[in-house]
């Protein structure tokens, strides 16, 4: 371990002072050496991923959901990450407010942040763009997850979903929209324990908790989000997830769009 931070820490040293064209160049090699099989000692890749094991978690998921449908749940322990879509469609929609076990790098864990879970029993994506922020050895990197159509910085005015999920949830301090948003069949203000998605109680629901629940049964409320953007720490996708055209990159810098 000695030997290994011995040579890692001059090399990080001077990619941080050779600016983010170096960080570039020097990523691009790490990852070159570690596609190519050759087993070399102590790795440069292997040094590098002993920093960033939550982002690692998120991205191990990417060959297997570029094979198709697969359940999934991103989450990084203690920090939250972005999520951005040009439109959302979905049915059997509920929301409550909770306060749920928020990681901490030090392993504890604390249930201070108020955050808003969001269900769907089933919905549509217009494309997705996830960016995780990460810091090594002081320099800034950014993990960008894509899927579907391009997610753009303005939404579109009409939007086409590509991305299908069922059974997703969303947990977040911030949620919102950034065109008209329809609401159908919805009651706001039930009490939370009797918000259901997919028949299920919506995890930290508390009797008498603000709610938004369906006036429609089961299923029966529906909504639709032109435009969408969320500061999450989770986001759970209990059923299946259709992710065509999944790209995962790492970019030097604190990234703010895919």
């Amino acid at each position: 371990m000695t030997r290994m931070t011995d040579r890692l820490g001059p090399s990080l040293a001077r990619v941080r002072a050779a600016g983010p064209r170096a960080v570039s160049d020097w990523n691009a090699r790490m990852l070159a050496e570690a596609a190519d099989g050759t087993r070399r000692g102590t790795r440069w890749g292997h040094g590098a991923l002993a920093f960033v094991p939550s982002v690692i978690a998120v991205g191990a998921l990417g060959t297997a959901l570029a094979q198709g449908a697969l359940a999934a749940n991103f989450s990084v322990t203690g920090q939250p990450f972005t999520l951005t879509s040009n439109g959302v469609a979905g049915t059997g929609f509920g929301a409550i407010v909770n306060t749920p076990a928020v990681g901490r790098p030090d392993g504890t864990s604390t249930t201070n942040t108020a955050m808003a879970r969001v269900g769907f029993a089933s919905a549509g994506l217009a494309g997705l763009c996830g960016i995780v922020h990460q810091t090594i050895a002081g320099v800034p990197y950014s993990l960008l997850l894509t899927g579907g159509q391009t997610v753009t910085a303005t939404p579109p005015g009409t939007f086409t979903t590509d991305i299908d999920a069922s059974n997703l949830y969303i947990q977040a301090t911030e949620l919102q929209a950034y065109g008209p948003t329809t609401l159908q069949n919805a009651v706001i203000g039930q009490s939370a324990d009797q918000v259901t998605v997919a028949g299920k109680p919506l995890t930290g629901a508390l009797p008498g908790g603000f709610g938004l629940g369906s006036a429609g049964g089961e299923g029966g409320s529906s909504i639709k989000l032109h435009g969408l953007n969320a500061t999450a720490y989770d986001a759970e996708m209990a059923g299946a997830l259709v992710l065509p055209d999944l790209k995962i990159r790492v970019v030097a810098g604190s990234a703010t769009a895919c």
